[in-house]
């Protein structure tokens, strides 16, 4: 959407109106339209974002646990925090599809990240594997 709004205005012309000085050696000229464009596509990012198809995208996790049957409940949240409080700088999270309880951590976007990962904890988690699952987005940093 954004390269076709650029595409659109750039036949009329750039006219270099304003001049932003960061430092004594840095300065920005561009034109006051090219705000206007990322503030367009800012609200629509954040308009596809609100729909509930948009909770995630396609990445990968390792699933270190999964259980059935009595106390599969407790074992699960038991093993979530031990998890936690070894990689606390990892996501965790407990899953329940009848009549499993998994527990699948990290949001790595590509196999090779996961699978890294994977390496980090094999000692502890011998039966752990990589699944392609819907992670959360990444964070992004704020200007």
């Amino acid at each position: 959407m954004f390269l076709g709004l650029f595409l659109y205005l750039a036949p009329f012309g750039v006219d270099a109106q304003v001049t932003e000085k960061f430092d004594k050696s840095t300065v920005i000229i561009q034109d006051p339209r090219v705000d206007s464009l990322v503030l367009i596509h800012r609200k629509a990012m954040e308009m596809n974002l609100a729909h509930e198809e948009h909770d995630g995208i396609v990445g990968y996790r390792i699933q270190i646990f999964f259980d059935s049957g009595n106390n599969s409940k407790s074992r699960a949240i038991w093993v979530k925090d031990q998890f936690d409080s070894r990689y606390s700088q990892t996501s965790s999270y407990i899953i329940f599809g009848e009549p499993y309880y998994r527990i699948r951590v990290g949001d790595f976007r590509t196999k090779l990240e996961a699978e890294a990962f994977l390496k980090r904890i094999a000692r502890r988690y011998p039966n752990a594997f990589v699944i392609r699952d819907k992670i959360k987005f990444p964070k992004l940093l704020k200007n």
